[in-house]
C-alpha cells in the first residue's frame, strides 16, 4: 500500500472528480471546463475554507483536521457511511501519533463464538477478519464454501481466492460485483488498520499477481458489506442464492460473522438442505477452525 499522503491525495481527488457542478448546486456559465468534476476551489467555496487550506488537504496533510472541517467535506464529496468512514480513519492515521493495529491481526477465535457457529447447525456461518481471512466456519459454512477451502493457499482467504483462483469465476455467478466488492471492503481496512503487515502482505501479493485487482484496488472505492444476497454456483448442490448478514463481534474487535440463509420453500432452501445432507457424508466435525499457516 502507498503512503497516507498518497492515499488522501488520490481519494480527494477521485471523489472531487465524480461529482458535477450540477450536483453541486453550482451555476454553469460558459466554456469550457478544464477538470473533470468540481474544481479544487469550488470544493472550498462548499466547505467553507480556504482554498489554501483544502489544497493542503488534498495533498494529503489531513493531519490537525477538525472533525467539523471534515464533516462539511464529507458532504461537499457526497461521500457515503463507508467513504465518510474511510475519511476520518485517513486524518486519524494522519495524526502525530497513528494507531496501530492492535486486535485486527487475532487468528483465535474464542470458544464461545465457536458454541454460536455450532448452534447454527441448519445456517452456514463463518467467522472472519477484517483482512477476510477465515478463522472458523461451522460444518454448513464450510461446505458451501468448499471451493474457497479447497484453495492451498493458508491463510484462507476470500479476496485472494476471488482474485488468484481460477475456479472463483465458476463460484461467484457475480463474479464482477464480488471482485469489486471484495477490493473495496479491503481498502476500507486498509483505511482502519495501515499499519497491518499482513494485509500490507496481502495487498501486495494481490497486485503483483491480478492485473483485475490492480484496477480495482486504483478505484480508491470503499464500502460496507453487512447484508445483501449472495449468488454462487456449488459444484454439489448447483445454483444458490442466499440471503446475508455480517455481524462485528462486539467482543471480539475486528472480527466479523457471517450467516447464510434462504426463505423457506425456495429452491435454495431446498439446495441447503441438499448440502446438509452431503456435508454429513464428508464426516466434517460441525465446527472447523481453519489452520492459519503454511500455503
Amino acid at each position: 500500500m502507498s503512503d497516507v499522503r498518497s492515499e488522501v491525495r488520490e481519494f480527494l481527488s477521485s471523489r472531487r472528480a465524480r461529482i458535477s457542478p450540477e450536483q453541486a448546486g453550482l451555476p454553469i456559465y460558459g466554456g469550457n471546463r478544464r477538470v473533470p468534476g468540481l474544481r479544487r476551489e469550488e470544493v472550498a467555496m462548499l466547505t467553507g475554507v480556504s482554498v489554501d487550506y483544502y489544497v493542503r488537504l488534498e495533498r494529503g496533510n489531513l493531519a490537525g483536521a477538525s472533525d467539523s472541517v471534515l464533516d462539511a467535506l464529507a458532504r461537499t464529496l457526497m461521500l457515503d457511511d463507508a467513504e465518510r468512514q474511510y475519511l476520518f480513519d485517513l486524518a486519524r492515521t494522519a495524526g502525530p501519533t497513528p494507531h496501530r493495529a492492535g486486535g485486527r491481526s487475532s487468528h483465535e477465535v474464542r470458544p464461545a463464538v465457536r458454541q454460536v457457529l455450532e448452534a447454527m447447525a441448519d445456517a452456514p456461518a463463518w467467522v472472519r477478519n477484517g483482512r477476510h481471512d477465515i478463522l472458523a466456519a461451522n460444518r454448513m459454512g464450510r461446505a458451501l464454501y468448499a471451493p474457497v477451502f479447497d484453495d492451498p493457499h493458508r491463510p484462507v482467504n476470500t479476496t485472494r481466492f476471488t482474485y488468484l483462483n481460477p475456479a472463483a469465476r465458476g463460484f461467484w455467478r457475480d463474479y464482477d460485483r464480488v471482485a469489486n466488492d471484495a477490493a473495496a471492503m479491503l481498502r476500507l481496512e486498509a483505511g482502519r488498520a495501515p499499519h497491518d503487515r499482513e494485509l500490507i502482505r496481502l495487498v501486495g501479493e494481490l497486485s503483483t499477481q491480478s492485473e483485475l485487482f490492480r484496477q480495482r484496488w486504483a478505484s480508491h472505492d470503499v464500502m460496507y458489506h453487512r447484508s445483501g444476497v449472495k449468488r454462487l454456483h456449488h459444484p454439489v448442490v448447483g445454483d444458490l442464492d442466499l440471503n446475508f448478514e455480517s455481524m462485528e463481534l462486539p467482543s471480539e474487535p475486528g472480527l466479523v460473522m457471517n450467516v447464510y440463509t434462504a426463505p423457506a420453500g425456495s429452491p435454495s432452501a431446498d439446495a441447503l438442505k441438499m448440502l446438509a445432507s452431503w456435508a454429513a457424508d464428508q464426516g466434517q466435525s460441525h465446527v472447523d477452525g481453519v489452520p492459519q499457516t503454511g500455503r
